[in-house]
């Protein structure tokens, strides 16, 4: 873990509310795995501000890339950077997804959380599928991206405005039938909403395969200090007890979640 001073290199509107943000933040960079997250102070806001937690959309090169949504008071303000200003980054923080998948890897993502998982797919050498959810087309993000790097994408919107109306299990149910009809095991990536997740938790549990579950919690101190982000969890043995999400997770193995 590093606290640096970063300097911005791009800063851009994607789509609707949607913002990407590069940063030239040197070695924090190069220690980046998919799924960790970092914490940045937001300029321009009292002092006493905290940061705000944001998953990493790329890092390579000393440059790290976050993909945002402007929600509140935060990162309202992040809008108005521009090129050259500095940002104070504390990360990588977290732990990240495992790397070498025993399935086909089956990415999920509900809107902006297709951020981790966009650097997940730069980084597994196997790959496997995507299924993009969001409620309208302003919600579906990367998936160019994910195209370009050889992924198979399928898209669902609640509304129908991109892909297939409906929520992105629809695709991913029938994706996980034709998988299992060849003989071959799904291993599931997710991040997003809660209901999403638990849905695609609770596939992996079903086919007896591993489901990867990034988990977003209210995270005030994002090293574990201040146990804002509790989750009540299973040890292997079945044994329950209370893990802290940004420091035990963000991600967990769907058997360990209890919701």
């Amino acid at each position: 873990m590093k606290d640096v001073t970063g300097r911005i290199m791009a800063h851009a509107p994607l789509k609707a509310d949607y913002w990407t943000l590069a940063l030239d933040v040197g070695p924090l960079a190069d220690l980046a795995q998919p799924g960790q997250f970092v914490h940045i102070r937001i300029p321009a806001l009292e002092r006493a501000a905290l940061r705000r937690p944001f998953s990493i959309f790329d890092a390579e090169n000393g440059c790290l890339k976050i993909l945002y949504k402007t929600i509140g008071r935060g990162t309202g303000m992040m809008t108005h950077l521009q090129a050259g200003d500095t940002l104070q980054v504390i990360g990588p923080l977290g732990n990240g997804f495992p790397l070498v998948p025993k399935g086909i890897p089956f990415l999920v993502a509900g809107g902006y959380g297709v951020a981790p998982l966009c650097f997940l797919a730069r980084r597994l050498k196997q790959k496997g599928k995507a299924f993009i959810g969001g409620r309208t087309s302003d919600d579906i993000l990367a998936t160019e991206t994910l195209q370009a790097l050889g992924w198979e994408v399928f898209i669902a919107t609640q509304d129908g405005s991109a892909g297939e109306t409906g929520l992105v299990t629809q695709p991913l149910d029938r994706e996980i039938a034709r998988a299992k009809a060849c003989g071959l095991q799904p291993e599931f990536y997710a991040c997003g909403p809660d209901g999403m997740l638990k849905a695609v938790g609770q596939r992996a549990l079903d086919h007896q395969v591993n489901g990867w579950l990034s988990l977003d919690k209210h995270m005030v101190c994002g090293v574990g200090a201040c146990l804002a982000c509790v989750q009540k969890l299973l040890t292997p043995d079945g044994t329950p007890w209370t893990g802290r999400v940004c420091h035990d997770g963000p991600i967990f193995e769907a058997r360990t979640i209890i919701w």
